[in-house]
């Protein structure tokens, strides 16, 4: 019997069987928990709607599978990097969601709005040297909502980091 449903999202330009939510998902595997990486890289190719593609049908495609899967699988937990972090967060505000995974999270995203998540448990890993958003920024993000915080001596794709944020994940899984 599963302990629940994790919803992997994968950041922009990457995919489903990127590195990091790989990592995740065999931790979720590991600790009986059902899992699944959705695709959005149709979404993220269209420039034609921004820079960084389709970011309101990427969170309205995560809402729609977290919905579903939170009626039919037990509680959801909601874990990505980058982009992928950022429509997770947004999400747990419309779908009920046990806890939120955050790998370098864009505080602000063009016309979306800020980055906001429900009040659940909430892990966040980030970079020092994150090129893309500064620590200084999700530090006090995470610092707002009492979030547990993990920051390593990295940049965005936090390629030296995929076992500490893996180790991260499972904290987070074995506390809810």
């Amino acid at each position: 019997m599963s302990r629940g449903h994790c919803i992997l999202s994968h950041g922009f330009e990457s995919g489903p069987d990127a590195t990091k939510v790989t990592a995740l998902a065999d931790v979720a595997q590991r600790l009986g928990w059902t899992h699944e990486r959705p695709d959005y890289t149709d979404l993220d190719a269209l420039r034609e709607v921004s820079s960084v593609g389709d970011v309101r049908a990427r969170l309205q495609r995560l809402v729609e599978r977290a919905s579903a899967a939170a009626a039919s699988q037990g509680p959801v937990v909601l874990a990505g990097s980058s982009l992928g972090a950022y429509i997770s967060a947004i999400a747990s505000l419309q779908v009920p969601t046990r806890g939120l995974f955050l790998m370098v999270p864009p505080t602000r995203m063009g016309p979306m709005p800020a980055l906001d998540a429900a009040r659940v448990p909430t892990s966040v890993v980030h970079a020092w040297h994150d090129e893309l958003i500064p620590a200084t920024d999700v530090i006090a993000w995470a610092q707002a909502r009492a979030a547990r915080l993990l920051l390593v001596d990295d940049g965005h794709r936090l390629n030296n980091h995929v076992d500490a944020s893996a180790q991260a994940f499972e904290a987070l899984l074995l506390s809810l």
